[in-house]
């Protein structure tokens, strides 16, 4: 077997495992790195003009082709605005951290510190960002109550870390994905995600019925198939050059592109879900499809997720979470009180 050129690390400090595919990842590569380079010269010569990162046609247009990961960590911060959070109160997270802490959360986060990329060198216990994974998140927890801690927070967290190497950028970058983007994602309850896996489920129902009515044959709840997709925003799912492609348009558009992903995986990859005939063999291929060379292939996907799903406008969403939000209050109101 030829010597790959990639090291056994990727960029970002993740292990490349023993069966870790070389040949396709550098064919990927031989043909993204030009992507890349043209990419960040496009967005260097817009930034070195000293043109302020505003929500235009433009930036749209740049963001959905990938941000350089030199600037996604200002980028990031513009489009999703949560710079202006930032602004308003810019000694909040240093604040924080000067304590005091509870005891139960410091706890809950201590538990999921070494669970949170195993297979990243920088999460080791000898290395040094667990320490500021538990300032990201500790901070958070004291900061929205509500919330407090939640499983699902530390990988998010954890990959804002690895991306912007600052945890005071990570904080507002939580904030704004947790109570501006992903509302109720993480509350106890966490009513807005159980209500957007429906709101998938009939997106599915109407843009691919054949496979959704299969999906429901063989008895796999779409819960057990996507909590994770929409929890961890892809992060501990997909390859991760393409979560971080994705979260590029997540700050910008919003959640939408949740769904846009989630179907476009669902679709692309139709022929193999539809061949599985038992519960085990399509619970298989659902975590088959998000490590395949189209998954890894990141632009070309991430092209694909505007095209694949057809139109999907916001209204639509909004009216769908209204509905299956009514549903699940009036099912909950019917239940007896414990």
């Amino acid at each position: 077997m030829a010597q790959s050129n990639f090291s056994a690390v990727d960029e970002y400090g993740f292990e490349r495992h023993e069966d870790f595919d070389y040949a396709s990842y550098e064919d990927f590569m031989s043909v993204y790195l030009k992507v890349l380079a043209s990419r960040a010269h496009k967005w260097s010569t817009m930034l070195g003009e000293g043109k302020s990162v505003k929500r235009t046609n433009t930036i749209k247009r740049y963001v959905r082709k990938g941000i350089p990961s030199e600037h996604r960590p200002s980028v990031w911060m513009a489009i999703s605005e949560a710079d202006k959070m930032r602004d308003l109160a810019p000694d909040l997270y240093h604040k924080i951290l000067d304590g005091p802490f509870e005891k139960e959360l410091v706890d809950l986060v201590k538990t999921d510190l070494p669970r949170t990329f195993p297979d990243n060198i920088y999460f080791t216990k000898e290395a040094n960002h667990q320490t500021h994974l538990f300032n990201v998140l500790i901070a958070y927890a004291h900061n929205n109550k509500v919330v407090g801690y939640c499983q699902g927070l530390n990988y998010i967290a954890g990959l804002l870390l690895l991306s912007t190497k600052s945890e005071e950028t990570s904080f507002w970058l939580l904030k704004v994905l947790v109570e501006k983007i992903l509302p109720d994602y993480y509350t106890r309850t966490m009513d807005g995600l159980i209500v957007d896996i429906e709101v998938l489920s009939e997106l599915v129902k109407s843009k691919a019925p054949d496979v959704h009515q299969h999906v429901i044959n063989l008895g796999l709840p779409w819960a057990v198939i996507t909590t994770k997709w929409f929890v961890c925003l892809f992060a501990e799912v997909l390859p991760i050059e393409t979560v971080l492609r994705i979260w590029d348009c997540l700050f910008y558009e919003g959640s939408k592109i949740l769904f846009r992903v989630c179907i476009t995986l669902i679709k692309t990859n139709k022929e193999a879900i539809m061949a599985c005939n038992d519960f085990t063999t399509l619970a298989e291929c659902f975590k088959a499809i998000v490590k395949n060379a189209s998954a890894l292939h990141c632009h070309e996907f991430m092209q694909s997720i505007f095209k694949v799903p057809g139109t999907l406008s916001n209204a639509t969403i909004v009216k769908l979470r209204d509905r299956f939000a009514k549903q699940r209050r009036e099912q909950q109101q019917k239940e007896p009180p414990r």
